[in-house]
Formats: structure tokens, C-alpha cells, sequence
């Protein structure tokens, strides 16, 4: 009887000792598949810490921002579900003022409604806000809700401060603020005005600039100089800084600030020329006269004077002429390779009236000229008849005088 106790303990204690590494063994699986949950979480969410007391979540990173009227705000949503089960959110905004509107939205779509695995974080999500032009300042409530059902939901705030004076700074800029060029360029600047402001502004314009030089600031594409511009309420205005430097500047860089002024903001533009050189040519004669007599087919030369006026060297000078039909002119030299800063140099061009030149005035044009300047003068010429024909006509008038005298005494007689 005692061996059939000690077998029966024993089958019993056998039994306790299988049941528990069943349990054992079913805790252990829970443990792993729960692990490999929170390891390899969902696209744009993360792992909840497992053992947290169960919940589920809606916030934002951010919930209170100063903005301004006719801003378009986005907020980074959080869903974090606790549970150890997937929750099904119907997202909404359950609150908002008047006017304004918003959406969520994930991955460039609007969504009203989420599924958040268990005891994950989904951040994928955006909330879209709009506030309307014609907000007031103040402080606004935006209440948004997640509701997954059966009891389960949060919601958060977002709380806005529309300051227009405070964020709703105006704007003056230039597309390209730094330009180069000689000191013959006409430089413009395009440039925008903004005002942020919730009321017309009034901008008035000033420059500092160098002495000698010329600013002047123009509406869009007009050619009329202004000195201030109406602006209306979150509206921009294009304009254009014209910029001309005097003629005798020198090769560098210039700084010029243009400034518009309102009756609550000083807006500056910072503008910068750089100025590659002063590009100067003068062509005259050394005595200044530009009328010549000159004779039919006979060449005539004239002795030409070019001078660097500017303050950089210039090169490669060429002489070209503008003649009348059937003249010809030809230089000596007709090319100068270095005309330095300052100095002159002496050529001389010889024209030759045309074959068939009838004696009269005539006027033609010569031009000294390189790739960054030119100059050109006009030129009379009276042509004149030689000398020898003079001669001729007056030996004529006198034979012809004296055959007169000749028959008026012969015949005067009777």
C-alpha cells in the first residue's frame, strides 16, 4: 500500500513539474513575439515601451506658435497607442475659429482616419492649418481629437498667437544686388517691396551713395522717377533702382544703400557696383580745325590726333572713315596696339576726291574706336578748282577783252 502512495506522489509531483514548463515555455513565446514587435515597427512609427500603462495619444511637438494673419501653418502629429492591441483613430478637429480651416494629411494625401499597430508611435502624420487674411490679432484655440472607439481618445491644442506687428515684418530686396560694368553702363536693379502689414503703408526712398553718383528709384517698368509708393495690405510692389555712376569714376567697387521708409519700418537694400574701368577716347586734329580745301583726284592729307581721356589703357585702336561716294581715304598707322592712360598719338589719313567732284562743299566723318569706347568727328572739305585752269579762264577773259577793244576801235571810226 505505501509503494502505490509513493507512486501516485510521485506521478502527481511529475504532472506539476510538466505543467509548469508548459507555462514556462508559453511565457517565453509571449516574451519573443512581443520583442520582435517592438523591434520591427511600421513604416513612420516607433516602439512603445512595453509594460507602460495603456493608453492612446494625440500631440505635437510644438502646440503654441506667434504667427501671423494669412499664414499657412503645418504641425507634426503624434499617435502613439499604449495598447496592446492595433487602434483605429478617426481623427478631427473638434474646435477651431471662425474662417480658419485645416486637414490632416500624410504623405501629400488628406486622411481622416489612421490605424496605430500596438504599442507603437506613428509620427507620419501632418496637421494643415490656415488662418485668414483678415485675422485680428490675438490668442486662438485649435482643438484637435483622435477617437478610436469604445472609450479610447485624446485630443490636443494648438494655441495661436496672430501678432501682425510683431511677425508681419515688410520686405525690400534685389534679385541680383551685385552688378559690374564700365563707367558708361546704365545700371538697374530690379527689386520687390513687400508689405506684411494688415494696412496700406506709405514708403518713401532714400540712397547713400557715392558723391557724383545717381540713384533713382522707378515703379515696375516705368521710366518716371518716384520718391514714394503706396503699398497696399499683404500686396507687393516691383520696382526698379537705376544707378549711374559720374563720368569720371574710377575702376572699383561702390557700395549704395536705398532705404524705404514707412511710418512703423525702415526696410534697407544693400546694392553693390563694381566699376571695371573708365573706357575714354577722343579723336581731333592737333589744332582743332576740321575744314580743309582739297582738289579734285588729288590727295589730301590730313594729320589726326587720338587721345586716351579715360583712366584705363586701351588697345587695339582702329581709325575707320565714312566718305563720300567715289572718295577714298587710307590711314598711316591704321591701327595703334596701346593707347595708354593719358597720352595721344598722331595719324594721319589722306583722301582723294572722287574723278567726277564738281567744286562745292563736302563733309565726311572719321571714327577712332576700340571694343570698349569710340569717338568720331565730322569733317568739310571745299573742293576747289586748280590753279592752272584760274589761269586759263583769265587768259581767256582778256583775249576776249582785247578782241572787243579791237573791233569797237575799228569800227567806232565810223
Amino acid at each position: 500500500m505505501n509503494g502505490n502512495l509513493v507512486s501516485s506522489h510521485g506521478k502527481t509531483v511529475i504532472r506539476n513539474l510538466l505543467t509548469c514548463a508548459l507555462l514556462l515555455m508559453l511565457v517565453s513565446s509571449l516574451g519573443a513575439s512581443a520583442e520582435s514587435t517592438l523591434a520591427t515597427p511600421a513604416t513612420g512609427t516607433t516602439a512603445t515601451v512595453a509594460g507602460a500603462p495603456e493608453s492612446f495619444e494625440i500631440s505635437t511637438p510644438y502646440s503654441g506658435l506667434t504667427c501671423k494673419a494669412g499664414d499657412n501653418l503645418n504641425f507634426a502629429i503624434s499617435l502613439a497607442n499604449a495598447y496592446k492591441t492595433s487602434e483605429d483613430a478617426a481623427l478631427t478637429v473638434s474646435a477651431i475659429p471662425d474662417k480658419w480651416t485645416g486637414y490632416f494629411s500624410a504623405k501629400n494625401t488628406k486622411i481622416t482616419a489612421a490605424h496605430i499597430p500596438a504599442l507603437t508611435t506613428d509620427s507620419s502624420v501632418t496637421f494643415n492649418l490656415n488662418i485668414p487674411l483678415d485675422a485680428a490679432d490675438g490668442q486662438y484655440t485649435v482643438s484637435l481629437k483622435a477617437d478610436c472607439g469604445s472609450g479610447v481618445s485624446d485630443t490636443t491644442n494648438l494655441v495661436l498667437n496672430v501678432n501682425s506687428e510683431e511677425v508681419g515684418s515688410s520686405s525690400f530686396k534685389a534679385d541680383y544686388p551685385s552688378q559690374e560694368g564700365d563707367a558708361t553702363t546704365a545700371f538697374s536693379f530690379n527689386a520687390t517691396l513687400i508689405n506684411n502689414m494688415l494696412s496700406q503703408q506709405t514708403y518713401s526712398f532714400t540712397s547713400n551713395a557715392p558723391a557724383g553718383w545717381k540713384v533713382a528709384v522707378k515703379p515696375g517698368t516705368d521710366t518716371t522717377q518716384i520718391a514714394s509708393i503706396a503699398v497696399e495690405p499683404r500686396a507687393s510692389q516691383a520696382l526698379s533702382v537705376a544707378v549711374t555712376p559720374p563720368e569720371d569714376v574710377a575702376a572699383g567697387k561702390y557700395d549704395i544703400t536705398v532705404t524705404a521708409t514707412s511710418a512703423t519700418e525702415s526696410l534697407p537694400i544693400d546694392l553693390k557696383v563694381t566699376i571695371t574701368g573708365n573706357y575714354k577716347i577722343k579723336l581731333d586734329t592737333p589744332s582743332g580745325l576740321l575744314s580743309y580745301d582739297a582738289y579734285a583726284k588729288k590727295e589730301t592729307p590730313i594729320v589726326l590726333q587720338i587721345t586716351n581721356s579715360g583712366n584705363t589703357d586701351l588697345t587695339n585702336v582702329t581709325l575707320a572713315s565714312t566718305m563720300p561716294d567715289g572718295w577714298t581715304a587710307r590711314f598711316d598707322p591704321s591701327t595703334v596696339d596701346l593707347l595708354q592712360t593719358g597720352s595721344s598719338v598722331q595719324a594721319t589719313v589722306y583722301v582723294t576726291p572722287g574723278n567726277d567732284v564738281i567744286a562745292g562743299d563736302y563733309s565726311f566723318s572719321l571714327t577712332a574706336r576700340t571694343s570698349q569706347a569710340s569717338s568720331s568727328q565730322d569733317f568739310r572739305v571745299t573742293i576747289k578748282t586748280p590753279t592752272t585752269w584760274g589761269y586759263v579762264g583769265i587768259g581767256i577773259i582778256v583775249v576776249l577783252a582785247f578782241g572787243l577793244f579791237l573791233v569797237f576801235r575799228r569800227f567806232g571810226r565810223r
